[in-house]
């Protein structure tokens, strides 16, 4: 900061003769910023500096460290702390997420492989950045892969995670001087406490059995346990994964996915009809209930649609899996619907790139993204109450809700 006995003319002309540092420019910014600074942090505390007042409601406790990125360089920031509270400057700099470093390394990586100089302005000018620097983009590219990674291998020690989701999506990278898609599988669970929680994420070339087991495999060995349930899609691979690694764990159809293939099977004239018919499942009170409604469901689709009927009776004790847990959970566990609402945020981060140079763009920007998301839920309300987890263990070790056993023999007896 200026000296009170150096004024302003003073100050400029030591700096024009080179006494100061070369950067003028550069000086008078972190100047000025720290003298705004400082009255800012003063007006918070009630009295300037080392001032007794009987209007001061707090005081300073020295300060950090923080760099400030202009069009003349960048600038290290001295932020005043209070000892009560926080204060940071919202009107000079921005918090940095780690979502938006890795956008802006993604970015980068992408102009180094190759990717059109057109789309890279378009993308950096959507963000609102002018330029970078490689050296920039590097730094940060680097220290974003290790928070990824320590967030990617960190121990799994929440549990039990009683119930797990697991998705992939589909994402474009650039391999041998071609463009492939692979699959971005993520993986999330609700702990002991009731939170949700990234259970992890990978990228493998296809959606195979021996791909899914690997996944699965990766997620047990850093500790996941006592999973009870899995949701998923259909996909034969996964489904066969679960089976190997959780051999203790049903695993639920989600019935979103499992609508849209079921109406595949109908006329579209028919299609409303039979989707109100199927949700009444859905509806009822009780697994009992349950069980009898999809029973009458599936008679009365044998007449007009067999196939529909046919596709109904053998999803039954995958689809009604749900039943068998406490109803307060049904909403949250009979469809992978909370996970595609995560999907549906992650695809909004990697549209805006489109194509990624290489897979590890793809982990650092989506790792980073879902590392962000970890945060957020771990301090959020609780998503499930730890006393209806610990009953959802309970009645699927003691078998007190047998239900599908019940399922499986009215379904035989329809058909």
């Amino acid at each position: 900061m200026v000296p009170d006995t150096m004024n302003a003319l003073a100050w400029l002309r030591k700096h024009l003769d080179g006494e100061g540092g070369n950067d003028v420019i550069r000086e008078m910014v972190k100047v000025f910023a720290e003298e705004l600074m400082s009255a800012e942090a003063d007006n918070a505390c009630g009295a300037t500096w080392g001032e007794r007042s009987p209007e001061r409601v707090n005081s300073r406790n020295g300060y950090r460290s923080r760099d400030f990125d202009t069009r003349a360089g960048s600038i290290s920031l001295a932020i005043p702390k209070l000892r009560s509270g926080s204060y940071f400057p919202d009107w000079l700099l921005e918090p940095r997420r780690r979502a938006e470093k890795a956008l802006v390394a993604v970015v980068a990586e992408a102009y180094v492989a190759g990717v059109s100089t057109r789309r890279v302005d378009g993308l950096v000018q959507s963000m609102g950045i002018d330029g970078i620097s490689k050296s920039q983009v590097s730094g940060m590219a680097r220290s974003l892969d290790a928070q990824v990674e320590a967030f990617r291998s960190r121990p799994l020690d929440a549990g039990p995670y009683t119930y797990v989701a697991v998705d992939a999506l589909t994402q474009r990278v650039r391999e041998g001087g071609r463009i492939v898609n692979v699959a971005c599988a993520v993986a999330t669970g609700v702990n002991a406490d009731g939170h949700r929680e990234v259970l992890g994420i990978d990228v493998f070339t296809t959606e195979t059995g021996a791909g899914w087991t690997a996944f699965l495999r990766g997620l047990v060995a850093r500790g996941l346990a006592g999973v009870s349930l899995v949701v998923s899609d259909a996909h034969q691979g996964l489904i066969e994964a679960i089976a190997a690694v959780l051999p203790g764990a049903t695993w639920q159809r989600c019935r979103t996915h499992f609508m849209r293939n079921l109406l595949a099977k109908v006329p579209r004239s028919a299609q409303p009809m039979v989707a109100t018919m199927v949700r009444t499942i859905f509806e009822q009170p009780d697994a009992e209930q349950v069980s009898a409604q999809h029973a009458r469901v599936v008679e009365q689709l044998l007449g007009k649609f067999p196939d529909a009927a046919g596709m109904l009776i053998d999803a039954g004790a995958d689809l009604l899996a749900f039943a068998t847990f406490p109803k307060e959970h049904w909403r949250q566990i009979w469809s992978n619907n909370p996970q595609e609402r995560l999907n549906k945020e992650l695809r909004r981060r990697t549209d805006v790139v489109g194509i990624f140079p290489n897979r590890a763009a793809v982990i650092r920007l989506v790792g980073a993204v879902l590392a962000e998301q970890n945060d957020e839920w771990a301090v959020a309300r609780r998503y499930m109450s730890p006393e209806l987890l610990a009953k959802a263990r309970m009645t699927v070790i003691d078998g007190e809700a047998g239900e599908l056993p019940a399922i499986q023999h009215e379904l035989a007896e329809v058909s």
